[in-house]
């Protein structure tokens, strides 16, 4: 459900660093089911000798599969539920983690496959096939979220703790995982969780935007990454693509490997050189007789462009989406 990533004890970085050669990191809830990236990073982290990260679990026996899987120690973990965060109660914080400069929020909720509706979209691919229709149609599945794991409440009630938990420690920049496509409100994603008539707890995109306005508006430095359709691909292996207000929407490839979400998540630690900034992604083709570029480069060339993210159109939506 959520993913958050504190670094400490940082050996001397590079010279565009924002983060002191002693800071902290923290990355939360790497294990859930929407963690897969999250543990991407975590990974990275716990391989870089500059860093020291604290990672936030959900649930204890996310905790051991992540001790085994990442062969990172208990002092790496931290088992906490970002929804019950209290910014009035310290009790239960890791120690060390007052010294965190940095933050890393992987946080989603995640939808789950009604059952029934994938054997009626199985059952409709022969009549499909003879209509001259796409043979598996995903967008005639359902999905709801479980109790108290919904849009709502993990990707903004959530993150806004989480956020305010970064403020309370003194931690001076977040890192947000984010996601591309929430410029358009009819985007399928915001379906995912509603019946036929609209109604349910949706709208996944639309409560990661209000969160990521929050953060804007917060006054802590800020990376927002907006990655495409994540693919479980190596990484590595293309070019990043990076630009705002979902016009990468209009690409050939919309997709992007977790790995290198992971490297853009690593890279803004050292390449934002104390600026704030929000961008979409994607992989690319490396042009022929071209070295691929690395994702220091390509976000360090991103924000020399100084191309800008437009929250404009958020004081409507906020209006129209308030708790």
């Amino acid at each position: 459900m959520e993913e958050t990533f504190h670094l400490s004890h940082l050996s001397p970085l590079s010279p565009f660093s924002s983060l002191s050669p002693t800071s902290d990191i923290i990355l939360s809830d790497i294990m859930s089911l929407a963690g897969r990236t999250g543990q991407l990073i975590f990974s990275a982290l716990m391989q870089d000798s500059r860093y020291h990260a604290l990672g936030l679990v959900r649930t204890e026996s996310s905790a051991k599969k992540l001790i085994k899987e990442v062969q990172c120690g208990l002092e790496n973990i931290w088992v906490c539920d970002v929804t019950q965060l209290n910014e009035q109660n310290n009790d239960g914080l890791p120690k060390g983690i007052n010294e965190a400069e940095a933050m890393i929020i992987c946080t989603s909720a995640v939808p789950v496959m009604r059952k029934r509706s994938l054997a009626k979209a199985f059952l409709k691919i022969p009549f499909n096939v003879l209509r001259g229709q796409k043979a598996f149609d995903f967008r005639s599945l359902e999905f709801y979220y479980k109790p108290g794991q919904h849009p709502e409440i993990v990707d903004y009630e959530g993150q806004l703790k989480q956020i305010d938990l970064a403020k309370q420690l003194g931690v001076s920049h977040i890192v947000l995982v984010s996601s591309m496509g929430a410029t358009d409100p009819d985007d399928f994603l915001n379906a995912l969780g509603k019946n036929k008539n609209g109604e349910g707890h949706g709208d996944i995109l639309i409560w990661k935007r209000k969160a990521e306005k929050y953060l804007v508006d917060s006054g802590l430095q800020y990376t927002i990454i907006h990655p495409g359709g994540l693919k479980n691909s190596p990484g590595g292996e293309m070019n990043l693509h990076l630009d705002v207000d979902d016009k990468l929407k209009a690409n050939k490839i919309r997709t992007i490997s977790r790995c290198d979400v992971a490297r853009l998540g690593v890279a803004a630690l050292s390449q934002s050189n104390g600026k704030s900034t929000s961008f979409d992604c994607v992989n690319a083709e490396i042009p022929e007789g071209s070295r691929r570029k690395s994702a220091d480069t390509s976000l360090r060339e991103f924000m020399a462009s100084e191309m800008m993210y437009d929250y404009s159109d958020m004081d409507e939506i906020v209006e129209d989406y308030s708790i």
